[in-house]
């Protein structure tokens, strides 16, 4: 194994420890016991228009490995406002990515959390947010808050562990389209996109 192998596999290890015990600590705010796979991340960066102008949206960055995806999706980091509530995460993730804006706060409070980017249009929104812990009225205003900020017919990509949404149709002005489940995740995961109904 090459020193570059080593290296990838030490904070691979790394970052799996820091979720582990951020999960420990917070099992409600983390959601999880490990992070996204790679595999999903990448899905879930699939739907990200590479040729749009405008930024990109990513609620609950973790470790970063779907930030990285989005990356990958050819997206340029400075595109890319990411909503990170651990400041543990927060700081590893802008060391890790220093050109994409990693703003500490509550996703489900984006009026505040977004600050000067608050009235921005994003393209769409990634969230790998844990939102089966949250009440489903917070839920549903988190959706519709989200898709005010993006045009119509533009996704909200969000994953949930169960095995219906975590928002539920017919609650909202949004459609809920399954996308994918990911059996190379653990555990499993589906992906459902929220969009706004686009007009005529």
């Amino acid at each position: 194994m090459d020193r570059t192998m080593k290296r990838g596999l030490r904070e691979k290890l790394g970052d799996d420890l820091r979720f582990f015990r951020s999960w420990l600590g917070k099992p409600k705010l983390v959601g999880s016991v490990v992070p996204t796979s790679w595999t999903m991340a990448q899905r879930m960066a699939s739907v990200i228009d590479p040729n749009s102008t405008l930024p990109i949206l990513e609620l609950g960055p973790g470790t970063g490995i779907t930030t990285r995806a989005i990356i990958a999706r050819g997206i340029d980091p400075k595109r890319i406002v990411s909503v990170e509530y651990s400041p543990e995460f927060c700081a590893k993730l802008r060391a890790d990515f220093p050109s994409v804006e990693f703003i500490e706060g509550d996703a489900l409070n984006l009026a505040k959390t977004l600050g000067p980017h608050a009235a921005t249009t994003f393209d769409c929104v990634i969230s790998s947010l844990p939102l089966l812990y949250f009440p489903m009225e917070q839920r549903i205003a988190l959706v519709e808050d989200v898709l005010n900020r993006i045009p119509a017919g533009r996704p909200m990509l969000q994953f949930t562990y169960g095995w219906k949404p975590s928002v539920p149709r017919g609650r909202g002005n949004y459609t809920v389209e399954y996308l994918d489940m990911i059996f190379r995740n653990i555990p499993p995961a589906q992906l459902w996109l929220y969009r706004r109904p686009a007009k005529g």
